[in-house]
């Protein structure tokens, strides 16, 4: 071979790679917070399943108009009043190379329901799975349960054999800091592999090859960046260092949408904005009143509701881009009821005059727990909280932090008054009364109701509106309960919010209700 011909292969591949390396496709999408853990039983939180949504993939899918699709079944149906059949789909490979089976799915729901699990309601109403053959299984019921495979859409199969070989058979406990292999590291089925983990730093995926679906996306790699301030946040996007922002800060909503080469993606999110109130213990923690619980006595928490101007905190704060709510899950849910919408007055003379019936009339001081880096505004809104309150002698210590040690904080119930928000991720309002209405009990009941609020008869109707598979007598059952919660005042409502994602104009992006972002259907454009 002569010295040309010697030159000349090395540079051939060069150029090659030079060539594929400038066509891949990077799309850079940042967040006003971070995935806490790439760990998907460890927290039921938005931000968290939709990332892992792209690494990790559930028995049942959402397609791009939010209906459910095949994801790794390809079909179920209900066999008997408390059996499902669930065909598993073949050849699909977990990202290391093994094959998915239903000894994977029978492991993931063992491990979903583990104490240390953040995602037992979803899997909650289930019994047992029984393995039928590797790709066929049997799901059984506590009661028969028709809206199944709507609560298996963000409930995620793991590897049996990862989880074995990493010493990740456990979920990563956030309410006692508890991490394994799970949370930075990842071996999913989805269209993306989790490549890079630097925790509120950056994360990098890349497209698994391999998949075993069609993906709609040009994409070859995402870098996910979290930017905790909103003014560092837009001027990121501004100025071309990132592709794609959620949630736009409200304020700067119309200026985005007056710039040549972005666009600003909105509609209304399935999540309702909430204040919950310690109702179990005898002596409220991080309060001044000492040998009682205030919040015990419907008075207060009456008070509270008729102290806040939410009419101000949806147009001065949140600029129109939140709906305020009198009940727990917004219209696009099913069993809303419209009659039940309108909220109680702004009062705050009836405040004061509820609190002193109560035996509280020069007010008292209260500790309010609140996120900074989980939804549009969350500090203002607890700012405005504790500004209302305050005009009617309430104190309120304000301890505003990143979700990352409110989360642990809230969920071993270490609060007295917090401010959450929730997604009916399933589309139906079983998802706010078993998780968020009932008492707390086992299987994820009440799970999120971190003030262990409590009525009898709204546990019999979720229980009852579970299995009715009467239309009619089913929203009758939904609509009793929300009425019975709206009177104890059992939560605090605030409003339905709006979703706000700004990307460049050459960029296709489906904006799911639930907020999602699934990246196997964005497109980036020349």
């Amino acid at each position: 071979m002569t010295i040309k011909k010697m030159l000349y292969i090395p540079m051939a591949i060069v150029l090659l790679a030079t060539s594929l390396a400038a066509s891949a496709v990077t799309l850079r999408i940042a967040n006003q917070g971070d995935a806490l853990s790439l760990d998907p039983h460890s927290l039921n939180e938005s931000l968290q399943l939709t990332v892992l949504s792209n690494v990790y993939e559930p028995l049942v899918d959402r397609d791009r108009d939010y209906k459910l699709a095949p994801g790794l079944a390809t079909d179920w149906k209900q066999t008997a009043p408390t059996v499902w059949r669930f065909n598993l789909r073949k050849n699909v490979k977990f990202h290391d190379g093994t094959p998915f089976t239903a000894d994977d799915v029978i492991f993931s729901y063992e491990r979903a329901k583990d104490a240390g699990s953040d995602v037992q309601n979803k899997v909650g109403q289930v019994k047992e799975i029984k393995k039928i053959n590797d790709h066929a299984i049997d799901i059984v019921t506590t009661l028969p349960f028709p809206i199944l495979p709507d609560t298996f859409t963000t409930w995620f199969v793991m590897s049996k054999k990862w989880c074995e070989d990493n010493q990740a058979t456990k979920p990563v406990d956030r309410r006692k800091g508890i991490e394994n292999a799970a949370s930075f590291r990842a071996n999913g089925t989805g269209p993306f592999r989790a490549r890079e983990r630097q925790p509120n730093v950056r994360s990098s995926f890349s497209r698994n090859g391999n998949y075993w679906g069609k993906v709609d996306s040009n994409v070859d790699e995402v870098v996910f960046t979290p930017i905790g301030n909103a003014s560092t946040l837009v001027a990121a996007l501004l100025s071309g260092e990132v592709d794609v922002i959620e949630p736009v800060p409200v304020q700067d909503v119309e200026r985005i949408k007056g710039m040549a080469n972005l666009k600003v993606l909105q509609g209304p999110e399935l999540r309702i904005i909430f204040l919950g109130m310690d109702q179990k213990r005898d002596e409220l923690q991080f309060s001044s009143v000492k040998g009682k619980n205030p919040f015990k006595d419907k008075r207060v928490r009456q008070a509270f509701f008729q102290a806040i101007d939410e009419g101000a905190i949806a147009k001065n704060i949140m600029r129109g881009a939140a709906t305020p709510s009198a009940v727990m899950f917004p219209s696009q849910i099913r069993g809303y009821a419209a009659d039940l919408a309108k909220r109680l007055p702004f009062d705050p003379e009836a405040s004061k005059k509820l609190l002193a019936e109560a035996g509280y009339p020069q007010g008292f001081e209260v500790k309010l727990n609140c996120p900074n880096d989980r939804y549009v505004n969350d500090a203002a809104i607890c700012q405005a909280v504790a500004a209302n309150l305050a005009r009617v002698g309430i104190k309120i210590n304000l301890e505003v932090e990143t979700k990352g040690t409110y989360f642990p904080k809230v969920l071993r119930r270490d609060t007295s008054f917090y401010m959450l928000g929730w997604s009916a991720s399933t589309g139906d309002a079983h998802n706010v009364l078993f998780p968020i209405l009932s008492s707390p009990g086992d299987d994820g009941r009440g799970q999120f109701n971190l003030g262990a609020y409590s009525n009898a008869r709204i546990d019999e109707l979720t229980n009852q509106v579970a299995s009715e598979i009467d239309d009619k007598k089913r929203m009758a059952m939904i609509r009793e309960a929300s009425k019975i919660h709206q009177d104890d005042i059992g939560h605090i409502p605030l409003h339905q919010q709006a979703l706000n994602w700004a990307v460049k104009k050459n960029i296709e992006i489906v904006q799911l209700p639930g907020n999602e972002m699934p990246w196997k259907f964005i497109k980036v454009n020349k």
